[in-house]
């Protein structure tokens, strides 16, 4: 908690635009900046001379493209080899360079020489520009801060942000899931000029949040100022720049239609381009149609190009889609059917499309009163994070100190056990934070050292999930397999951060990791698919489930008794012909499960009845 006489700010970090609030005189005060906007742009420039963050930057990015940052988000907490880096990198006028550990380094020309920046300075110098903000309308210095993430920002992402924000100097008070700052704007607004009745009756908020670069979809249920989150689903790389990416694409094949010229590899007559895209994408919120239009776009080319709605539709209809089944895919995760949602919260600039609103409206029956507008849609996310920053600091009302906050992490995480199975300890879908633990053993015997692999998915076998690290227990007593035992325990703090550890029982040795940036790595498109796959091949991995299941419970038992054919006490009271039987029938097993590693699991149980009524002399130990 923060000392009372810091103030502590709420900062959306967005991918195109940011905002910071502050709790003064009993309410939220979203903070204008030096321009007089409510929002800064998420832009950094560099310069012969100098750097520009936020509107002074993008006021300028058409004449100095290759040195303008922007959506750099879409990068922090991400490999350099991500296949949607480098779709990205096409697009984007300035250039991005592999760094140590495949780490993704944006690479400018500033005072005239070369320089490289890793995502997390250049949020930092964003993030810095929020706190300047803060600071000049409080008149004292700003230490102490909530900064906002997607829901489905894993572990890498996370932390990223978290060092991005101590590079900027600020102390992270809490990591925040964006919608869940949504729902508390939303749900504290509602509490402060209701009824008491109306306050204590639980609310169903649907949490529909459609930025710049994310797409995250939440259910929760709140209630007594209890913000519980059921259910949440989402897009890591999915929003208003994949619109604009469209619209630019069109435009490029429209411009080398007619003039048989390509302009992808000209970094300065993209940019305009793509600015021209993202005016009339705006426009096409409020208009039927829009005209295109960049004088002189390449080599004293002028471009034009009449937009209609109806044809933006079609470029993204696609995307438009996938948002709906998220929302599908939420609702289904909390068991929770469409008619029972009390209000759908529109967060995200994007929310104003009006086909992604229709949409929405026909997904819920056409009951127009279920979608909410009363909160604006920009500065949501940073109101809730005040909110939350004011408790934590202990600054706030009475309902903000009553205020609790329930969330929960989106993927399942666990280890991998013998067979390359994925052994989940932390459901998705759990309330965090959380400490779980799950007792495991050897699978050879006299092992002395085990390494514990930890994995991040929704899939039945490891290799269809995603690493998150591992370490190696070792100086383990020899022993038969499955006599020793660990325990493995997961860590989940408030940030949705991630901490593993493993203990041996007999001797206490105990080994740790906490899931870094070096370790993590949670891909972008994978993740925008992990719950698709999931449900794709949810039949299939519950077939390789059972099937493992079968063939090592199996495997199990033959060690079993093949350890007690080596206890003398045992064996010595058995005829020499049962004890050959015994030994034949289990040796005959364990070569049956090395030769068919995929058994079926109707053969698998076979196999275990059999041995069970021939192993039955011994089978009391």
């Amino acid at each position: 908690m923060a000392p009372k006489d810091h103030p502590a700010v709420g900062i959306d970090l967005g991918t195109t635009y940011s905002c910071v609030g502050v709790w003064q005189h009993g309410r939220v005060e979203i903070i204008a900046n030096d321009q007089g906007n409510r929002t800064t742009p998420s832009c950094v420039a560099f310069t012969e001379t100098e750097r520009h963050v936020g509107d002074a930057a993008k006021n300028q990015i058409d004449m100095n493209p290759t040195n303008t940052i922007f959506t750099v988000k879409r990068l922090i907490g991400r490999r350099f080899s991500d296949p949607s880096v480098q779709s990205d990198i096409k697009l984007w006028p300035f250039a991005v360079a592999k760094g140590p550990a495949d780490k993704p380094q944006i690479v400018v020309k500033h005072k005239g020489e070369e320089k490289k920046f890793y995502p997390e300075e250049i949020s930092s110098m964003i993030l810095t520009k929020m706190k300047e903000i803060a600071e000049a309308y409080l008149a004292c210095p700003v230490k102490n801060a909530v900064v906002t993430v997607p829901a489905y920002f894993n572990d890498a992402q996370r932390r990223a942000t978290k060092d991005a924000s101590s590079i900027a100097g600020l102390n992270v008070l809490r990591i925040m899931d964006e919608p869940t700052a949504a729902a508390v704007a939303y749900g504290f607004d509602k509490i402060s000029v209701s009824s008491n009745k109306t306050a204590n009756t639980e609310r169903k908020v649907l949490i529909f949040d459609l930025g710049g670069g994310t797409f995250d979809v939440s259910l929760l249920a709140v209630k007594n100022g209890v913000f519980e989150v059921k259910a949440t689903a989402g897009d890591t790389h999915l929003g208003g720049e994949d619109f604009d990416d469209r619209l630019v694409s069109y435009c490029l094949d429209e411009f080398k239609m007619k003039h048989n010229k390509d302009i992808s590899g000209n970094p300065r007559a993209l940019r305009r381009l793509r600015s021209a895209c993202e005016r009339a994408k705006r426009n096409l919120s409020t208009l039927t149609y829009t005209i295109v239009e960049v004088d002189s776009l390449y080599e004293g080319i002028d471009f034009s190009s009449r937009i209609s709605q109806a044809r933006f539709e079609e470029l993204n209809m696609d995307l438009f889609t996938r948002c709906m089944q998220l929302v599908e895919k939420c609702l289904e995760d909390a068991s929770t059917d469409k008619t029972t949602i009390d209000v759908v919260v529109l967060v995200g600039g994007s929310t104003r499309i009006p086909k992604v609103q229709h949409l929405l409206n026909n997904y819920f029956d056409g009951n127009g009163n279920q979608i909410s507008k009363g909160i604006n849609p920009d500065e949501a996310v940073a109101y809730g994070a005040t909110i939350q920053a004011a408790k934590l600091s202990g600054q706030g009302s009475r309902e903000v100190e009553d205020m609790v906050l329930v969330d929960v992490t989106p993927l399942s995480l666990g280890i991998e056990i013998l067979g390359g199975v994925m052994s989940v300890v932390v459901p998705r879908n759990t309330i965090i934070p959380t400490k779980k633990e799950k007792d495991y053993t050897t699978s050879h015997d006299n092992q002395t050292v085990v390494d514990f692999i930890v994995f991040e998915g929704e899939r039945a076998q490891t290799k269809d999930n995603y690493l998150l690290g591992n370490f190696t227990l070792s100086g383990i007593a020899p022993a038969p397999r499955g006599v020793p035992k660990f325990d493995v325990c997961f860590d989940i703090d408030a940030n949705g951060i991630l901490n593993v550890s493993a203990r041996d029982r007999s001797s206490g040795q105990k080994k740790k990791i906490t899931v870094t940036n070096e370790e993590a790595r949670l891909t972008n498109e994978v993740i925008e698919t992990i719950i698709q796959d999931a449900e794709r091949y949810r039949t299939q991995d519950e077939d390789c489930r059972r099937k493992y299941e079968a063939k090592n419970s199996l495997e199990r038992y033959a060690y079993r008794m093949k350890n007690a054919m080596k206890n003398k006490s045992i064996t010595d009271t058995l005829p020499f012909a049962t004890k050959m039987v015994i030994d034949d029938v289990i040796q005959e097993t364990l070569s049956w499960v090395e030769d068919n590693p995929f058994p079926d699991v109707a053969k698998s149980e076979t196999r275990m009845e059999e041995l069970k009524s021939i192993c039955a002399p011994i089978d009391h130990i």
